[in-house]
């Protein structure tokens, strides 16, 4: 059971990378019966993925969205981006245990996925396992709240 509050939006956001991946990814969420806000890019042109990936942490730093999605073509920047802000434990995930792993020990509240390296189907299976997996707390609390300068 998932402990996100999915009664709130989940925000996603991309690059022109992630795009494709996105409007499936939307497509998937929506067809699931969740609230989906669309923080862009909104075609394929070239753009800059910290202007898509700040407005996604955000809305899960207000507490606005019950977690983020972003794609990028290596998901490194939109990560790195992401985790510049206080309170977001983005995690980039390639597979199935590591999305598994970030949500139990990291409490990670925003899934960053690779377009160019995992295939859709693989991705929304992954975005399956994360939203399905729960923050285990006990002595992981104590690591998660080491994590904000």
């Amino acid at each position: 059971m998932s402990t996100f509050d999915l009664s709130k939006p989940i925000a996603i956001g991309s690059d022109h990378a992630g795009f494709e991946y996105k409007e499936a990814t939307k497509k998937w969420l929506t067809e699931k019966g969740y609230i989906v806000k669309d923080l862009g890019t909104y075609s394929l042109d070239s753009v800059d993925y910290p202007d898509f990936a700040h407005p996604v942490a955000g809305m899960v730093e207000n507490g606005e969205a019950a977690f983020g999605i972003l794609y990028c073509g290596s998901a490194n920047g939109v990560a790195i981006t992401a985790n510049k802000h206080q309170g977001i434990r983005a995690g980039l995930i390639w597979d199935n245990e590591v999305a598994k792993l970030v949500r139990q020990h990291n409490d990670a509240n925003v899934i960053c996925m690779p377009a160019r390296f995992i295939a859709l189907p693989l991705a929304l299976q992954i975005l399956e396992t994360f939203i399905s997996t729960s923050f285990e707390g006990g002595r992981h609390q104590n690591r998660v709240n080491k994590i904000s300068c």
